[in-house]
């Protein structure tokens, strides 16, 4: 299957905007773990961050990165399978995720608990936390179930790293999703709420499904980064010349209402 050959079901987009805790599953083989004073390490070496607070040990740790309270917890157990499964079905950046995962037997949980900082630097620190946690142990991937996203390890890590650039890596913070028909290719953003933000769709566009995914991609980028809230009736465009039209109404394959670009 192709990168891009891909049915994504309807999702139930966030309905509220409200901070709340963020949570993300590293995956390990064979009972591999993590090393709690390796991530914190790597934390402060390669992120620069402030590590304050701490308590606990390999099993379960609480201490704040940047003043944010975070929690991370070993289970030597799988995630339920139905989960993975169901998940894995749509993701589409990692095609052989079930089979990757079938034998998975441990799961850290990450939580970035509520502050009063924005939820971009609370993402932030969840990433920072979950490269470290990658990059210092022998973890299969991510798992963020919030918004049905599988991510290997590799990916990952490639993706956090625009955090060094001050850049949002959208694609671990947000899904999307992907819709081919005989009437046009389509696509969405899943996650964008999370952000006090309508989510994105595009709808039976004649446009390759490749320029979609690298438009919407930068777009939902510059809406994360530059903290804009497109109204409906508004257009965009990458030129003066070019003005996609917006309207915002009942979303087709995400809930609630989202901002349909005519592309």
């Amino acid at each position: 299957m192709g990168l891009f050959n891909f049915f994504k079901k309807k999702e139930t987009s966030p309905d509220t905007t409200e901070k709340s805790t963020l949570l993300a599953m590293p995956m390990f083989n064979d009972s591999e773990r993590y090393v709690v004073a390796d991530v914190l390490e790597d934390l402060k070496n390669y992120w620069g961050v402030l590590i304050t607070d701490f308590t606990g040990d390999d099993n379960s740790a609480v201490f704040k990165i940047n003043d944010e309270l975070v929690i991370l917890t070993y289970l030597p157990a799988q995630i339920p399978w139905d989960e993975i499964s169901r998940t894995a079905q749509y993701a589409y950046n990692w095609q052989t995720a079930e089979e990757d995962l079938k034998n998975h037997n441990g799961h850290a949980i990450v939580s970035v608990i509520s502050t009063q900082k924005s939820q971009v630097e609370s993402y932030s620190i969840l990433s920072k936390l979950l490269s470290s946690i990658l990059s210092t142990s022998n973890a299969i991937g991510v798992y963020h179930g919030s918004q049905t996203l599988l991510i290997p390890k590799s990916q990952y890590l490639e993706k956090s790293s625009n955090l060094l650039q001050k850049k949002s890596p959208v694609h671990l913070w947000i899904y999307i999703g992907i819709r081919t028909s005989n009437e046009g290719n389509s696509i969405y953003t899943y996650g964008l709420n999370e952000f006090g933000k309508q989510d994105i769709e595009v709808i039976n566009s004649q446009l390759e499904i490749e320029e979609l995914y690298g438009f919407i991609s930068n777009i939902a980028a510059y809406v994360i980064d530059s903290n804009i809230t497109f109204k409906s009736g508004e257009t965009l465009g990458y030129t003066a010349e070019q003005k996609i039209k917006i309207t915002s109404s009942a979303g087709i394959l995400v809930e609630g209402n989202t901002l349909k670009l005519e592309m």
